[in-house]
């Protein structure tokens, strides 16, 4: 975590503030004063304030059922940001582990923890991600075995990685991935032949969603866990 960060989330000080505390010279890591703000500290290590030793707050874990016409943001842009539905202090500190689209609903993940929520997000982890698809026409029938084979999406070289797709309906499926890819799953169809009509995310990690629209809850301890591996 950069030293700015760690004195921000320690404190009630701004990061404006923050930054002017660490450039003044008052703040030391394991006795000696650090002047760069970006300095990397870990939780081990004994930073100070004016010689008073800084306690972070404890990371902040939350689902959060995102609604159609939100953006996966801190502020308001085209769309309002759904951190308006999280009520709770210092949520400027909090940052979203997988972005949806405005137009996409379902489940999201918030945290100050930026290793829990890159161990998420890194391609490599293999994270599934469940996604609900409403197509504009029905599913053709080798579209499965296109998937788990790996589709090459427009301006990609390489195919996506193995993907599992359960048909509910011949027009709703299931999707399973473990990528993040921009526009994935709309891609995705794309390429078989197919459009998106409707979005929705239930699970990450095996992590399902859990409460209404707009809602939100902190996640378990065995959650957070589980989202780790």
């Amino acid at each position: 975590m950069r030293l700015d960060k760690f004195v921000c989330k320690s404190t009630d000080l701004t990061r404006t503030e923050a930054v002017e505390k660490i450039q003044s010279g008052v703040v030391s890591v394991n006795g000696t004063p650090i002047q760069d703000e970006a300095k990397q500290v870990h939780e081990n290590n004994c930073i100070t304030l004016n010689s008073s030793i800084l306690v972070a707050r404890p990371f902040r874990y939350i689902m959060l059922h995102k609604p159609a016409d939100t953006i996966c943001s801190n502020i308001d842009e085209v769309y309002p940001s759904l951190f308006k539905y999280l009520d709770i202090d210092n949520s400027s500190e909090l940052h979203i582990a997988g972005r949806l689209d405005a137009d996409t609903t379902g489940m999201v993940l918030i945290t100050d923890d930026g290793r829990w929520s890159y161990h998420i997000t890194r391609p490599t982890t293999l994270c599934t991600k469940v996604y609900r698809v409403g197509l504009s026409r029905p599913i053709n029938d080798n579209a499965a075995e296109q998937f788990k084979q790996g589709v090459q999406l427009q301006g990609e070289s390489q195919l996506t990685h193995p993907a599992e797709l359960v048909v509910l309906h011949p027009k709703e499926v299931l999707l399973t991935i473990t990528q993040g890819k921009f526009h994935q799953v709309k891609r995705m169809f794309a390429a078989v032949g197919n459009r998106v009509v409707s979005l929705h995310r239930e699970a990450i990690g095996g992590v399902c969603l859990d409460v209404e629209v707009k809602q939100w809850r902190y996640l378990s301890d065995a959650e957070i866990l589980q989202l780790s591996y």
